[in-house]
């Protein structure tokens, strides 16, 4: 396995990192990666390693904010940054894998992010795998909080709002450790700005779903309390996509690459890309 890393200029004159795991000849295919909010691309090692066995590359980006990307932690400065960062991203990832077939992947923010995406630009990517996507949550504020979250934003945008609960990563208490214990994961309160502009993203995606066409693979913890699986199935009842799967998984956390049954989750994903691979 070959391992590459770089940097390009995102949004506002940001570096933003990404790296590249690839196999040794050339992929048959690429998966782009969106990682989650707070998480960095590196906390995708496994899969990689996964994919590239099977022949394929996998490309991950750390958002704005995060990981080894420039910018205050998890701060941003609206929803469309990260979509335009996204689009940066994928062109470099077509120019240095030409010809081969990118397969979009979203965790959780990520997963919201490349929905949003898809609303513009499905038309250059081979499907959508989504893990967790954070489409709907239980822990979306009511009216009043709402309002409070944007004057927050709008005064004080980098104050910290939301926690996250390491505990709701994974069933594995190893996992968890990893987890809080990785110095590139923010472990603080999610900014009042970055709230604001996730909940937006969500309204946007709810709201134009239908637009959707590709095909999409859409995975998601039952018992995931970080983002709701109601989010899921709204998302799989309301795209147009002809080819679309939802796997719902009884009793699993939110990141479902990250718990013990993560390489029958592997498998599942790769014979999902390889069937429609080998389509005419």
């Amino acid at each position: 396995m070959k391992h590459s890393q770089g940097k390009f200029d995102g949004p506002g004159g940001l570096s933003v990192y990404y790296q590249y795991w690839q196999p040794l000849e050339t992929p048959t295919g690429v998966i782009m990666i969106a990682h989650g909010a707070a998480e960095h691309g590196g906390r995708y090692r496994r899969f990689a390693e996964y994919f590239v066995k099977h022949g394929f590359a996998v490309a991950a980006l750390d958002h704005p904010g995060h990981g080894q990307s420039e910018g205050g932690r998890c701060q941003i400065r609206c929803f469309a940054d990260y979509l335009s960062c996204l689009r940066q991203f994928h062109l470099l990832v077509a120019k240095d894998f030409p010809g081969a077939p990118v397969w979009l992947l979203g965790h959780s923010m990520g997963g919201l992010i490349a929905t949003a995406y898809l609303l513009q630009y499905q038309a250059e990517l081979a499907g959508c795998i989504l893990s967790g996507a954070a489409i709907k949550t239980d822990m979306e504020p009511g009216w009043l909080q709402n309002q409070i979250f944007r004057l927050l934003s709008a005064v004080l945008p980098g104050v910290g709002v939301l926690q996250l609960d390491a505990a709701g990563v994974s069933r594995n208490p190893q996992e968890v450790e990893i987890y809080v214990n990785d110095p590139l994961v923010y472990q603080g309160k999610l900014p009042a700005r970055m709230v604001k502009v996730l909940f937006e993203g969500m309204h946007q995606v709810q709201a134009n779903a239908a637009a959707i066409t590709v095909p999409m693979l859409i995975m998601h913890g039952g018992a995931d309390a970080m983002t709701s699986p109601e989010g899921s199935r709204y998302l799989e009842a309301h795209v147009s996509s002809k080819d679309k799967t939802l796997s719902i998984y009884p009793g699993l956390y939110h990141e479902i690459f990250n718990e013990p049954e993560r390489d029958e989750i592997f498998a599942e994903v790769l014979a999902w890309c390889q069937q429609r691979q080998q389509r005419p």
